[in-house]
């Protein structure tokens, strides 16, 4: 059944109507004053001051996390997690649009909330503020600290270019991305000067030279989906002296997070080699690791239904936001959704792009997150009051936990 011809479709979509001036509010500020991972302190503010002032309990640095907060409301029941990204991008501000997921999470929790009100019916909804996902791990330490626990859902939208979908469509529901193992590894060897006695030394940079020329030689081993990719933090200080001490930062990118592990080992016995030939010593420290983000085809497909036909698809193209995210790991920890809508952009301007940045500013785009903030409370409500439909999320979750771990 189609949550659009439901009495309460109505209830969910008027409230958030009736609160656009605050979902503009906070998308404004979030984009015109961009802060990187963990820097969030106006956007974290700006949010805790505007939920309360609309009579929500918010919990602010929630979960051990100084940039998080929570906002809940409802008692009993179950719990569906909406998920509010506002971190940016160095440099190039809010290329990644997570102003537009914050404001569409903010109506997906807006609508679910006064939905909730209305019935009276058990249940729980929370708005989360999730820093730190371009890079720094945000959801992994909420995760650790327990704000998925217990979590029937947790949904959240993300934009990418228009210009990749075709036709009427304007968005992709199963949006899939890859896992993401992440690595610092240091080489140490011995300094000499590299003039008069470069016999003395231990070469760690040529260490690094060797374990890269390893790693682009294994590349054509790999399966097509797979990513290798890395970049030298620590190289030497001066042409004369023998580097002692370097290091590189690599990702390792699979279909899964069990692939990724198996894939990471095989680099990793490129740097064993590197270590070994140059006579220098080597170790690892791990920066994250983001799982493949899996999608409940159960969610995605009663988002899709949502939406006028036509509009949405439901798992093409494959590759509309490539990458990986945080949000991945909350889909191993309960089922999740994770849509992508289209925002106007020219061709060659998506994500991690400064003309992204500014389409993410537009009215237009605001519009696109808001009616998919509606749609994403339409599925949370229909987690919270539909017994048969959150059992069959939660079974569809479980065999998929089983596929991922192969």
């Amino acid at each position: 059944m189609s949550t659009t011809s439901v009495p309460w479709a109505d209830t969910i979509r008027q409230a958030v109507d009736n609160n656009l001036d605050a979902i503009k509010k906070i998308n404004h500020q979030i984009h015109s004053e961009p802060e990187l991972a963990y820097e969030e302190h106006k956007a974290h503010a700006n949010f805790v001051a505007l939920l309360e002032s609309l009579g929500f309990q918010v919990t602010p640095h929630a979960y051990g996390v100084e940039t998080a907060f929570s906002a809940e409301y409802g008692t009993g029941g179950r719990l569906v997690v909406f998920n509010a990204e506002y971190d940016a991008l160095p440099g190039i501000g809010h290329a990644c649009g997570h102003n537009l997921i914050a404001s569409a999470s903010f109506a997906a929790f807006l609508g679910a909330a006064e939905a909730l009100r209305k019935s009276s019916i058990p249940g729980r909804v929370r708005l989360l503020g999730t820093p730190a996902e371009e890079g720094g791990g945000g959801k992994i330490h909420l995760i650790d600290n327990g704000a998925y626990r217990e979590a029937a859902a947790c949904l959240m939208t993300h934009p990418g270019p228009q210009y990749l979908l075709s036709g009427k469509v304007t968005g992709v529901a199963a949006v899939k991305m890859l896992a993401n193992v992440k690595w610092r590894i240091f080489f140490s060897g011995q300094t000499a000067h590299a003039a008069m006695e470069p016999w003395n030394g231990f070469n760690a940079l040529d260490a690094v030279c060797l374990s890269y020329n390893a790693i682009s030689m294994l590349r054509q081993q790999i399966r097509p989906h797979e990513r290798i990719h890395g970049v030298i933090k620590e190289g030497g200080d001066r042409p004369n002296v023998i580097p002692g001490a370097t290091s590189v930062d690599y990702y390792v990118r699979s279909d899964t997070l069990a692939a990724a592990e198996r894939l990471w080992k095989r680099v990793q016995l490129c740097f064993e080699g590197a270590a070994t030939a140059t006579g220098c010593k080597v170790r690892y420290e791990p920066i994250n690791s983001y799982a493949d983000l899996r999608s409940s085809m159960a969610l995605c497909k009663e988002f899709v239904s949502t939406l006028p036909e036509g509009t949405v698809s439901l798992d093409e193209p494959a590759d509309f936001l490539a990458g990986s995210t945080d949000m991945g790991n909350v889909t191993y920890e309960c089922p999740g959704f994770h849509g992508a809508f289209g925002i106007d952009t020219e061709k060659g301007q998506g994500n991690h792009t400064r003309p992204f940045a500014d389409a993410s500013g537009l009215e237009k785009s605001l519009d696109r997150a808001v009616e998919w903030g509606k749609s994403m409370a339409l599925v949370g409500y229909r987690v919270l009051s539909d017994d048969d439909f959150h059992q069959a999320v939660q079974e569809d979750w479980k065999e998929d936990m089983k596929r991922a771990a192969l």
